[in-house]
């Protein structure tokens, strides 16, 4: 796979996040086979957000500022293994499945799933900092209407796509502010993804499963 960075199975850097932060709600999209590929992803055993410990610190931090402002977290993933990385690439070579195109991917090609850059060879979430999320209004029990749902890959996902709802835009913005402002950064063409900045572990890869009994051994 080209993996030129260390790989290891070394979890003794990472938590399970509901232990930090024990208001978030998870909707783990590939331990279920509602996700582009339409099947469980490799290495996700159990349906858990692991983090790094300075993320999922950082994440504590934001996740406070959002309950104040009357938000609780939602994560679809966290930290994600080099073995699920390695079955997307794999997906992407069998032309033939595009079972979930119409729910994922309508207005591109297979293909450009990872030309675009929606899915990357080097995954930063292989590396524990990276996180996939939305919020949840506490008022309404729903979640904020954010233009486009989670993976959904097209321009109507970029965090600055214009084409979308005042209230839309403004949505994706409280959500991008407050993660900055305790240390993520943002990227170009999705709403969802936030990596620390001061991440832990920028040139190490992990292949340790997403696993809660794992991480406690």
């Amino acid at each position: 796979m080209g993996y030129e960075k260390e790989v290891t199975m070394n979890p003794s850097g990472f938590v399970v996040l509901a232990d930090y932060v024990p208001n978030i709600i998870q909707e783990i999209r590939y331990y279920s086979t509602y996700n582009f590929i339409g099947d469980r992803i490799d290495g996700y055993e159990e349906p858990c957000a692991i983090l790094s410990k300075e993320a999922a610190r950082a994440l504590k931090s934001a996740a406070s500022e959002f309950f104040v402002q009357g938000y609780r977290i939602k994560v679809f993933d966290a930290y994600r293994p080099v073995s699920a990385v390695k079955h997307f690439m794999l997906w992407g070579i069998e032309d033939t499945d595009i079972r979930m195109k119409p729910y994922f991917y309508p207005d591109i090609e297979k293909q450009e799933v990872f030309s675009k850059g929606y899915v990357a060879k080097l995954s930063s979430h292989s590396r524990g900092s990276a996180i996939d999320l939305t919020l949840l209004d506490m008022k309404t029990g729903k979640e904020l209407d954010m233009g486009s749902p989670f993976d959904m890959f097209s321009e109507i996902s970029h965090p600055s796509y214009r084409g979308i709802s005042d209230e839309q835009y403004d949505n994706r913005m409280r959500l991008q502010k407050v993660m900055v402002r305790n240390g993520f950064e943002p990227i170009d063409n999705e709403w969802w993804h936030f990596k620390l900045k001061d991440e832990p572990y920028p040139d190490t890869y992990f292949e340790f499963p997403v696993s809660s009994e794992y991480l406690r051994r």
